[in-house]
């Protein structure tokens, strides 16, 4: 008779339990080294410097959060929230659509829509952006999805420029804002479509490969249609959140930072105010579907002034370079940004000086 096997025998219906416990006994390495540790320092330091932050929010509301009602820091508060709340919503828009386009919609779409050559696909796309009712914060996840799918990189950046600019609702709310000035529309349609259209061909033709970091694909190729949609929206909503919250901050922050006053006391410049406004739009981060509504207050500024802020902010703004730094890379921005608010101020004086 055969001897019987040292060490216990699980029974015939082991739970999960049990088979995962059976051998120990024999096993010295158990748990793994790396057993619920992140790969890489710089997770690490992620993780770390989240706990610190936590503990730091934790002990300031502890100890000066009575102190902290300064009109400064109430007007901080109020402007960070504001960006942070008219913002999510698009950006939420933005991801849901960007995610069904990785999901649902085959490559082969994008080859019939857009013409293969990437000098003709440019002012289609940018054409394109006058349906998508978002603003900028919509339109990051929207061209990343894009790239995925197969779309020139240009096109799919000329329509992240053009779409939150010339969109029906933004072109509305332009009209609305400037009651009996039809000529003010027809200049922001111009300008940030001729702005899209020239940034997109100059990327054509100078941009590189290894100046944009390609979208990653965080799902199965295997998976099913609607895992590929849940994964890609939970994935960049979390990742895209996180930079809109930084662009908010440093927005709120200069906010409360820059006086009035000083933007106020060149207003009767020509050249410097249109700076002054650009430079604004971009620090301010206001949504392009209200940016108008700010606009028009800006009484002691000239039409073509107003138009650069129209037409820079949708563009190149804190919260919107945040969000292009996350999706595409800092690299990316470090080109892509300079070049833009070259467009957009040329075609703003161009523009205003034809129209207004």
């Amino acid at each position: 008779m055969p001897d019987k096997p040292a060490g216990p025998v699980p029974p015939a219906t082991a739970s999960l339990g049990d088979s995962l416990v059976s051998d120990w006994e024999a096993r010295d390495d158990l748990p793994p080294a790396d057993w619920g540790r992140p790969r890489g320092p710089r997770r690490v330091a992620t993780v770390w410097g989240f706990a610190v932050f936590l503990m730091l929010l934790a002990f300031g509301n502890a100890w000066i959060s009575d102190t902290l009602t300064g009109e400064a820091f109430l007007a901080w508060a109020t402007i960070f929230t504001a960006i942070s709340l008219q913002a999510l919503p698009f950006l939420v828009f933005g991801v849901a659509l960007s995610a069904a386009l990785t999901a649902f919609v085959p490559a082969s779409f994008y080859q019939r829509v857009f013409p293969r050559n990437t000098a003709a696909a440019v002012p289609v796309a940018g054409l394109a952006g006058a349906v998508l009712p978002g603003c900028e914060c919509a339109s990051v996840p929207v061209a990343g999805g894009l790239i995925k799918r197969g779309v020139a990189p240009a096109a799919a950046l000329t329509f992240l420029l053009a779409a939150p600019a010339i969109n029906p609702v933004v072109l509305v709310a332009t009209a609305v804002a400037f009651a009996g000035q039809p000529e003010m529309v027809a200049a922001r349609f111009a300008a940030s479509l001729g702005a899209a259209v020239v940034v997109g061909w100059v990327w054509a033709r100078f941009g590189r490969t290894d100046w944009l970091r390609p979208p990653r694909t965080h799902h199965d190729p295997s998976a099913s249609k609607w895992r590929v949609f849940q994964e890609s929206m939970v994935h960049d909503l979390m990742h895209a959140g996180g930079f809109l919250i930084v662009g908010g901050l440093a927005a709120a922050t200069l906010n409360v930072i820059v006086p009035r006053e000083w933007v106020a006391a060149v207003a009767d410049r020509p050249v410097v105010s249109v700076l002054v406004l650009a430079l604004l739009a971009i620090l301010l981060s206001i949504c392009s579907e209200a940016d108008a509504f700010v606009a028009i207050s800006l009484t002691e500024f000239s039409p073509t002034a107003k138009l650069a802020f129209l037409v820079v902010g949708p563009m190149v703004d804190l919260k919107l370079i945040a969000l292009q730094a996350g999706t595409f890379g800092w690299g990316f921005v470090r080109r892509f940004v300079p070049l833009t608010l070259a467009a957009t101020l040329a075609f703003s004086f161009l523009i205003g000086g034809l129209l207004l």
